[in-house]
């Protein structure tokens, strides 16, 4: 469970089915897993936000800029794990992007403090037509950014705000989150 900290903020928990030594390539992956026209980082709605997922963790996508509104169904007792800002690239490319790196995130209008995950080699694998790879197949490269994994949420409805920029480069979702049984919009 996420502690909170004196300061009002919430101090995230690192569920171990969330392990950072692979959570940035299971990422990659399940953003590369759907074609762009169903793509849960081109959604704009939320819509797809549930395809893919892995039976242990819940991933949440930022977007490829700009910021957006989406409301997405989360199963109870899954953790949560997101980025506030990323990029996979070379090594080189991922120490200029995370010298400017910077995100914040609040739930339910607590500040969560992120994580930096930096230079982690991973493998990709994506099928045609995604808008992150563009073709099918695995890849490998280094992966960094910002990052977010928390326990599973409560019952409920959440508000969860993402920001996170490197550089010129901005990016931000507004999300509503149903967590469990509760299907209502």
């Amino acid at each position: 469970m996420a502690a909170e900290s004196g300061t009002g903020g919430i101090v995230p928990s690192k569920p171990e089915d969330a392990a950072a030594e692979t959570i940035q390539g299971r990422w990659w992956t399940w953003a590369a897993s759907e074609a762009e026209s169903t793509n849960p980082v081109m959604d704009t709605t939320g819509e797809f936000c549930d395809r893919n997922q892995p039976e242990d963790v819940w991933f949440l996508a930022g977007t490829f800029g700009g910021t957006l509104q989406r409301t997405c169904r989360v199963p109870a007792g899954r953790p949560v794990v997101f980025p506030l800002v990323n990029l996979t690239g070379t090594e080189a490319q991922c120490r200029e992007f995370m010298a400017t790196a910077k995100g914040k995130a609040t739930l339910d209008d607590k500040a969560i403090t992120p994580e930096r995950m930096e230079d982690d080699n991973v493998t990709v694998t994506g099928v045609a037509g995604n808008p992150l790879t563009g073709e099918e197949g695995t890849t490998t490269s280094y992966a960094c950014g910002a990052w977010v994994r928390l326990p599973p949420l409560k019952a409920g409805r959440h508000k969860l705000t993402i920001r996170g920029s490197s550089g010129d480069f901005r990016t931000g979702v507004d999300y509503t989150l149903v967590v469990g049984t509760d299907q209502r919009s």
